[in-house]
């Protein structure tokens, strides 16, 4: 019987999920940075972010905001970077540090939920995090994820060991933790670091002095050199060369390789073919050669042996086209203590909890992103992650809840745009201003309750709102036809969405019905209708507003946020005397 049990994380109230109202996001042209650049300061040429459409800073709470973005921006992000409270009970300026660890866990699992949901799907999901919840964080990321798409752990040296300013402390946080995942392991493609391949090692030449005796192993036939039958010799590196490699360790156990041919065949023949034993197996390798040497062991005691490749044949094109560069597997460990200790003026803006080093997040976002995707921030702070993505080419999404949004986050980006910030990697990628960005709010709640207790739409809501609000709340897309006045929101499947304040009768849906193409769909959500026309028109539904919105979600919650930010301070400490 199958065991359709899967592994979990629990706590309290787990199952309680919030429906978190969706939103709409209303622009604050005072605060969006459109404003002409000056060819002092930017060269469209030199400089790829020149739609300030592409970037949007939101003030507001996280969990509206992301459920703002699900329709427009769902499976279009390709790098999420996200800072989160660490839940430690250190309270901090801008932010209170203190919650039960249950109510962080559900916090965080809405927010991830939504998070993944926006990613592309090549797209990577990186969380920063250190040992007070890493492992919990990393569990709940398995669940929501899966944990074939974890990927790694990156751990962060942050401090100096051996420095401290807490003598009663009986351990002291050096290192922290990035969890890596995939939204899709088999599409997300690390930009790994590369070198140019390099000939040095192909500097060795074999002379056959015999023809050898021959034998058939494992399928293949092999060809033995006895000591004296043959000769090996350095040379000059060159891309005729051979390359020495000892056949054990994780070389063996790659399959039909010749590390694995040595172990499984030749290892022990020693004592049936003597010391010193050079073989020549026939149809190996992908140097285009034909055959691959290795060497046996050279002392009774002795069980390694070595293999002699020439230059694969994909890497001989590469070189004679001019360049070949070797991909290197992405490190997990790395020591950025020195700018954690030194970025807390970074941007222009002090921060002092938790603040993070543009180095640290140029190596982020260059290792999951290229120039142009999406990378997002949810937990902003003082606006980090998007100073170093708009420096790096990199179109952003930023969304902070606290008054940082506007004396930290926006300060920052003007800094950053007018060219007027030096500081962090802005001397690396030669950052010399340009580009911009729309500051959104998000809107009120769509429903409320007026002074006799009963439920209306809420009168801040103009007609144009409405409409946004309820294809958001409907699943549409708001984008009303210029020409056709009920097409105000569609869909992929020819339906529309119309949403009007007007009472509807059986000679208003003619008219539209007049106008509507055999494949065509329409739901009306109206105030209010004639009740014997709902059944008549195949191709139109009615809904009335508010009664078919209350079900969808909870109004009037304007505050998801978890009051709690990262704890650490990163300044440069001092040992204490004794």
């Amino acid at each position: 019987m199958a065991n359709n049990q899967k592994l979990e994380l629990n706590w309290y109230n787990k199952k309680h999920k919030n429906k978190i109202e969706p939103r709409i996001l209303i622009e604050n042209p005072d605060l969006s940075y459109e404003k002409a650049i000056k060819p002092s300061l930017f060269n469209l040429e030199d400089n790829k972010i020149n739609s300030s459409k592409q970037n949007i800073l939101i003030h507001g709470d996280n969990l509206l905001a992301l459920k703002a973005l699900e329709n427009d921006y769902a499976n279009k992000v390709k790098c999420i970077y996200i800072d989160p409270p660490y839940n430690t009970g250190s309270a901090f300026e801008h932010y209170d540090d203190n919650l039960e660890h249950s109510t962080w866990l559900s916090l965080m699992r809405d927010r991830i939920v939504l998070l993944r949901k926006l990613l592309s799907d090549d797209g990577f999901f990186i969380t920063h995090i250190d040992d007070s919840e890493s492992s919990y964080l990393k569990v709940l990321c398995d669940e929501i994820f899966g944990r074939d798409n974890y990927l790694t752990t990156f751990y962060i040296q942050v401090r100096y060991p051996g420095k401290t300013l807490a003598e009663d402390s009986d351990y002291q946080k050096v290192v922290e933790q990035c969890h890596i995942y995939a939204k899709n392991r088999q599409s997300a493609k690390v930009n790994r670091p590369t070198v140019e391949y390099s000939l040095d090692k192909f500097k060795w030449e074999i002379k056959e002095l015999s023809k050898g005796k021959e034998v058939e192993l494992g399928n293949k036939k092999v060809t033995i050199f006895s000591e004296g039958e043959y000769e090996i010799r350095e040379v000059s590196p060159s891309i005729t060369g051979l390359k020495e490699t000892w056949a054990t360790g994780s070389l063996s156990r790659v399959k039909a390789s010749a590390g694995e041919f040595f172990e499984l065949y030749l290892q022990d023949r020693k004592n049936v073919d003597g010391l010193g034993t050079l073989y020549k197996i026939d149809g190996m390798g992908e140097d285009g050669l034909g055959y691959r040497y290795i060497s046996g062991p050279k002392k009774a005691s002795a069980r390694k042996g070595k293999f002699y490749s020439g230059v694969p044949l994909k890497r001989v094109e590469e070189i004679n086209n001019g360049k070949s560069l070797r991909y290197l597997p992405v490190p997990n460990f790395y020591d950025f203590a020195g700018n954690f200790g030194n970025c807390r003026l970074e941007g222009g803006v002090s921060f002092r909890g938790g603040k993070k080093p543009e180095l640290f997040l140029k190596m982020i976002i260059e290792y999951f992103s290229n120039e142009n995707d999406i990378v997002l921030d949810s937990f902003l702070g003082s606006g980090s992650t998007i100073a170093t993505a708009h420096k790096l080419n990199r179109r952003w999404i930023g969304i902070e809840f606290g008054e940082q949004a506007y004396s930290h986050c926006k300060t920052r980006m003007d800094n950053v745009i007018k060219g007027t910030d030096k500081t962090g990697i802005s001397k690396i990628a030669n950052w010399k201003g340009g580009g911009g960005y729309k500051f959104y709010e998000l809107a009120p709640t769509l429903i409320k309750e007026d002074n006799f207790g009963q439920t209306v739409i809420n009168p801040e809501y103009n007609a144009e709102m409405l409409a946004a609000a309820v294809s958001k709340h409907e699943g549409y897309t708001y984008n009303p036809d210029s020409q056709i006045f009920w097409k105000q929101a569609s869909n992929d499947n020819k339906s529309y969405l119309y949403v009007t304040t007007k009472h509807v009768n059986r000679d208003y849906l003619v008219s539209i019905n007049s106008e509507m193409k055999e494949d065509e769909y329409l739901i009306i959500v109206c105030k209010s209708y004639d009740s014997n026309i709902t059944s008549e028109f195949r191709n139109i539904e009615i809904k009335k507003m508010p009664q078919s919105l209350l079900d969808n979600c909870e109004f009037g919650v304007e505050n998801y946020n978890l009051n709690i930010i990262h704890p650490p301070v990163y300044e440069e400490e001092d040992e204490i005397d004794d």
